[in-house]
């Protein structure tokens, strides 16, 4: 049975908001890069089964695999990386897009990233490959 990221927000906007201000509670990255890297821990156990290469998101430099419960309005999706701090990140944006509806998640941009500062944080390969799982989430999502 494969367990999906169940949201904890009601929106995708809320979502946003509420991760904002966690990351806004520690003063400088190496608290906040401790942060994601705990969420990530929390995430759902993937799938061996689904580490593979048509789940594998492209473009990112650890392995990060992304499944779908896809045939419904709302699509649950779940994640996982073979990195700490990229499985951290897996859990921030599921925890966006995860138990949304299809309308939803297509018009909430990756632009979060930037504006919380994940992007800037992030060596160019990892800010490209959090880009990539957008990317691909919301490909799923069409």
């Amino acid at each position: 049975m494969i367990l999906f990221y169940e949201p904890e927000e009601a929106s995708a906007a809320a979502a946003i908001t509420a991760i904002g201000e966690e990351l806004a509670i520690f003063d400088d990255w190496m608290e906040r890069y401790q942060f994601i890297i705990e969420l990530g821990r929390k995430l759902p156990p993937y799938p061996e089964e689904l580490q593979n290469e048509a789940h594998r998101v492209q473009g990112c430099q650890s392995k990060v695999w992304l499944a779908a419960d896809g045939g419904h309005e709302i699509l649950r999706f779940t994640g996982a990386s073979d990195a700490a701090i990229v499985s951290g990140l897996v859990a921030l944006v599921l925890r966006v897009y995860s138990g949304r509806e299809r309308a939803e998640i297509l018009g909430t941009s990756g632009a979060f990233l930037h504006d919380l500062g994940l992007i800037g944080a992030l060596s160019s390969n990892r800010g490209n490959g959090v880009a990539a799982m957008v990317e691909r989430i919301q490909a799923m999502a069409r």
